[in-house]
């Protein structure tokens, strides 16, 4: 059977990320198509009626969407290489756990540090560093969250530290100061092809927040 694979995607964004690693990880070859928030595609909208959102994976003309699902799908389809999962059902079911932990959490209080001010915003800050820590703590003293192997989990949360330089510039606080073994962590993962070649420059990423703001109608 022919694979065809094209991948509806936004280069900043976090959730376009997972899919772009996960599908370099498997060694697929697929076609990138970026799509603009305030002109969304035909094919975005036919491919995703639900949510409206990137990123969309559409194999051989079938559409799947939701990062976290999207990972889980890639993985099941090309099993012959790099297994996202352990073949523990108790780990695989703490990678869900986990991943679902950070699209719950992350995004939504990063978004208050970024629009806010006073009293909600310090709240945010502490919020958005309490999450990380707790990341943090559940890495341990293990190389990768899949232990020795780069898995599902830090395929899930790898694409925030590409935001790591946007978050600490409007947050005013260090990720090494706060959380140096999730620092450490990031490091490694970068070493790998399959994750310095998906995530895209943390300045550029900065710019494209700052212009975000602007155009949003407020001053930094």
């Amino acid at each position: 059977m022919a694979n065809e694979v094209i991948l509806l995607d936004k280069w900043a964004s976090m959730y376009g990320m997972r899919a772009r690693i996960a599908l370099a990880e498997k060694g697929i070859s697929y076609e990138s198509r970026e799509e603009d928030f305030n002109n969304k595609s035909d094919l975005l909208l036919q491919s995703n009626p639900i949510h409206k959102k990137i990123p969309v994976l559409i194999h051989n003309g079938k559409s799947i969407s939701e990062s976290g699902i999207i990972v889980q799908y890639i993985d099941e389809v090309w099993n012959d290489k790099n297994p996202f999962f352990s073949s523990d059902p108790y780990e695989r079911a703490q990678a869900r756990f986990w991943v679902d932990y950070i699209d719950k959490k992350v995004f939504d209080t990063w978004l208050k540090v970024w629009l806010s001010k006073g009293e909600e915003y310090e709240e945010a800050k502490k919020e958005l560093i309490s999450i990380f820590k707790t990341l943090e703590g559940t890495l341990g003293d293990k190389n990768f969250y899949g232990g020795e192997s780069f898995g599902y989990l830090d395929i899930g949360l790898v694409p925030f530290y590409s935001w790591f330089y946007t978050f600490e510039k409007y947050g005013n606080f260090k990720f090494e100061v706060e959380t140096p073994k999730l620092v450490a962590w990031g490091k490694r993962c970068v070493e790998k092809e399959s994750v310095s070649k998906s995530l895209p420059d943390e300045k550029k990423i900065y710019e494209y927040v700052v212009a975000g703001k602007k155009a949003l109608g407020y001053e930094d």
